[in-house]
């Protein structure tokens, strides 16, 4: 059994991890980190001694690492990412719009509209909206922009920024060589929000790709780290 863990995460943390994957009669288990399972789903060769560096915004953490030599440089694991976003969109609707709106619906208005910019080459169309009026207690309908939805979110990604500006800052010269010409790597579901690449890009002045099918990068990562044990055995935890 292999299970992705956050990079961030504490001994008594993973030992948890551990013990409850053994109550269900795991013979093996190996723990990996998500942004090497990331790296290995995007499809990057982790074992060169080349330094990579991927950005996983998934739900609970967004996870930084620069990796080479099949091991984790740097790495920095915030707590903000789709879940935050979600929270950010029923907050702004509450104190701009005074209207209520659940955790389904804020869902969907980051993913049919969400951006992380208010410049988009191919927008999104506005989207309208229903939920509770707070004042006075009726039900009520609002169209949304994608520009309200940036600006709803723009608090939550400079932390993203900051964070991965930190890594970069701590990364040894010779690796940060390596990224200035591979440029950085976004996965999971966060990288799918609008205009988020550009706005990393142009905050960091690298190339920012996502990988293809950014969902999924994570699970597939550790589902070839499990066929291959052999050959990640280093890469992951026992």
């Amino acid at each position: 059994m292999v299970i992705c863990i956050p990079s961030g995460i504490t001994e008594v943390e993973m030992r948890a991890v551990k013990e409850s994957a053994e109550r269900v009669n795991g013979k093996e288990v190996y723990l990996i980190h998500e942004p090497m399972a990331a790296a290995i789903g995007i499809g990057l060769d982790i074992m060169k001694p080349k330094g990579n560096m991927i950005v996983d915004i998934g739900g609970g953490t967004t996870e930084i690492a620069v990796i080479a030599l099949g091991g984790i440089v740097v790495d920095r694991s915030v707590k903000i990412a789709g879940d935050v976003f979600t929270n950010d969109i029923i907050n702004y609707m509450r104190t701009q719009h005074n209207l209520f709106i659940g955790e389904r619906t804020a869902e969907r208005i980051k993913i049919e509209c969400g951006s992380a910019t208010d410049e988009l080459d191919n927008p999104p169309e506005n989207l309208e909206i229903q939920g509770r009026d707070l004042l006075s207690g009726k039900p009520k309908q609002i169209v949304v922009s994608f520009r309200e939805v940036a600006k709803a979110l723009d608090k939550s990604i400079v932390r993203i920024e900051e964070a991965v500006m930190e890594t970069l800052s701590q990364t040894p010269p010779e690796l940060a060589s390596d990224i200035y010409n591979s440029g950085i790597y976004l996965a999971g579901g966060g990288a799918m929000l609008r205009g988020l690449d550009q706005r990393l890009s142009s905050k960091t002045d690298l190339p920012v790709y996502i990988a293809e099918d950014p969902l999924r990068a994570v699970v597939r990562g550790t589902g070839i780290a499990l066929k291959h044990l052999a050959a990640y055995k280093t890469v992951l935890i026992q």
